[in-house]
């Protein structure tokens, strides 16, 4: 059950925080709770181990002070920036779906970043001199972990995430599973399993790709040496939904 600080007063749980709401609103209010943990300024901060959260999350309280509107406009432009280091070249509507913020709040904060036309023809921007790979640039291999932005940061995902694979990998309920990532466009999906890296393609991939998914592994099983090994656990039962897959253990 989520925690949450509130005023001060140390960890609230999410029965806690919907009876304080219940009290001040005089009855029972079920997306309140969606709405303050989606919206208000709070931090999610680990309770488990290393690279953990636990499965009990916890939330800090964010003190903010007010600004006037240029000091908001240069924090929505630093938030650009960022995400345009990471991500871009991207659209508006690319950084709309990635900050949750307002369409005409963008198109003011973009103001002054390098624009390029899209392949089909969509207004992107970029931080000036970003680097742009030519289009032969090879994609190594890569496992992202649930929930990679490079997997949401964009408004057509489509770009990362086959059309057909989208439901695969993003359940219902939002959760985005640990993925394979081939020449630039998620294959499949992986976890950690007897002391290796089980991963499921769910298209034929060449032995080249099954190595550097193999080297990739070997990095990560280093990684998770010293942590929970069965950090996604209580997210096996979507492997049993899932289609019919080349499924490998990659050794450590």
């Amino acid at each position: 059950m989520p925690q949450v600080v509130v005023s001060g007063a140390g960890p609230r749980t999410k029965a806690e925080i919907e009876e304080l709401i219940r009290e001040r609103l005089g009855a029972h209010q079920p997306r309140m709770w969606w709405a303050l943990r989606t919206f208000a300024p709070l931090h999610h901060v680990p309770t488990g181990g290393p690279w953990s959260f636990g499965a009990r999350g916890a939330f800090t309280v964010t003190r903010l002070p007010r600004r006037g509107h240029d000091e908001r406009q240069e924090s929505v432009r630093h938030l650009v920036h960022r995400y345009l280091e990471a991500f871009g070249p991207a659209s508006v509507a690319d950084i709309a779906q990635f900050s949750l913020l307002t369409r005409p709040v963008l198109r003011e904060a973009v103001t002054g970043f390098a624009q390029l036309e899209g392949p089909d023809g969509t207004l992107l921007y970029d931080v000036p001199d970003g680097p742009i790979p030519e289009e032969d640039t090879p994609a190594p291999p890569r496992l992202l972990p649930m929930w990679d932005s490079v997997l949401l940061a964009y408004a057509d995902r489509s770009r990362v995430i086959p059309p057909d694979l989208r439901r695969l990998v993003t359940r219902q309920n939002g959760d985005v599973l640990p993925t394979l990532l081939v020449d630039g466009q998620v294959a499949g999906v992986w976890r950690p399993a007897g002391g290796g890296i089980e991963a499921s393609a769910f298209r034929p991939l060449s032995e080249r790709d099954w190595a550097g998914l193999a080297a990739e592994a070997r990095s990560l099983v280093k990684f998770l040496a010293a942590r929970d090994p069965a950090v996604y656990r209580r997210y096996a039962h979507w492997w049993d939904k899932l289609p019919q897959a080349e499924v490998r253990l990659l050794p450590a």
